[in-house]
């Protein structure tokens, strides 16, 4: 697709600043990115999904073209995303090597794959968490396009789709960023939703919803409410989306942008918006608790959107059952898998 014209240097810049925000972070997960970089153009690369479920039954870890992506999914699911969503988010080949690995050390202890996985995509809640849940592994048809979820990314594909509404106004966009970009060391985007949003990070890792009574200030809420229900909730990302631009009255600001996105399109409070993963848990690949380990190393794997489909729409595709456990036997969510 082709970038939005209007205010072309403002959107500039504000690219620039996400690009050298996101080469920050890359270059600082070594330990959770750096052995991942393999020759994907190698012909003993995984390019097919059957290849990857016989990989992963093996326990073999292999490099996986960039071709193949993965989306975790409720058991049953007959889409990438539930089918209200209008893109879905989906891990790249560098997130399929790490589940390969993950399968490869932990065969014998199941759930620390299972949750592992979920912990690596970016799943809160993961404590408790009991809905059976699948990796599907797929190809998507030639003219589709992976994007990276940047917030600029969001707020382009809104005007190619919508017009320019002036519901998502560049001085909002450009104070989103920058909350997300000038992150000082040892805060995290759970940190930088709180400042947008006035939504208590403790509560919402304890799995609160967002309300006035864990500090979620008005615009936030306001914009929420606007918006209407999640595709979550049986809604469409799209109407969710008309909602918020037809509804909202209050000051279209960062706190609005947020919950937006928030609402319509799954970018919850561990998205950091620049493309990569994130979680509060112990990351898998780390040999240290996860109250140890340094906010970058709980920066995860790359991650794009594409355009939600049902899996008969895609070339080819598998689902790998994932085994998740018994939810009272995770500690080492927090105390670290290694």
């Amino acid at each position: 697709m082709t970038l939005h014209q209007r205010s072309t240097r403002p959107r500039a810049r504000l690219l620039t600043v996400l690009a050298a925000c996101l080469l920050f972070l890359l270059g600082g997960v070594p330990g959770a990115l750096a052995d991942t970089r393999r020759d994907t153009a190698s012909t003993d690369c995984i390019a097919t999904p059957a290849e990857y479920k016989a990989a992963w039954d093996a326990r073999r870890v292999r490099c996986v073209a960039p071709t193949l992506f993965g989306t975790t999914h409720t058991r049953g699911d007959t889409t990438l995303y539930p089918s209200g969503f209008w893109y879905a988010w989906a891990g790249s080949n560098t997130n399929l090597e790490r589940y390969l690995q993950l399968r490869s050390r932990y065969g014998d202890q199941p759930p620390k794959t299972g949750i592992g996985v979920l912990s690596f995509v970016g799943y809160p809640g993961l404590d408790t968490w009991t809905t059976p849940t699948d990796l599907a592994v797929y190809t998507v048809p030639a003219q589709v396009r992976a994007q990276v979820p940047a917030f600029e990314t969001w707020f382009r594909l809104l005007d190619e789709k919508f017009g320019d509404t002036g519901a998502y106004p560049l001085a909002a966009q450009r104070d989103l960023v920058l909350a997300y970009s000038r992150l000082r060391k040892g805060e995290d985007v759970v940190g930088a939703f709180q400042d947008v949003t006035g939504c208590r990070r403790d509560q919402l890792l304890q799995g609160a919803a967002p309300s006035a009574a864990i500090g979620c200030n008005r615009d936030f809420l306001d914009a929420l409410a606007a918006a209407g229900p999640s595709p979550y909730d049986g809604a469409s990302s799209l109407a969710c989306f008309a909602g918020f631009q037809s509804g909202y009255t209050g000051p279209r600001d960062a706190a609005a942008l947020r919950a937006v996105l928030y609402q319509c399109q799954d970018a919850g409070f561990l998205n950091t918006g620049v493309g990569l993963g994130y979680n509060t848990y112990a990351n898998p690949f780390v040999c240290k608790p996860a109250d140890e380990q340094t906010v970058r190393q709980r920066y995860t794997g790359r991650e794009f959107i594409l355009p939600n489909a049902s899996f008969a729409e895609l070339p080819s595709h598998v689902d790998i059952p994932l085994d998740l456990g018994d939810p009272g036997r995770r500690g080492f969510l927090e105390k670290g898998y290694c």
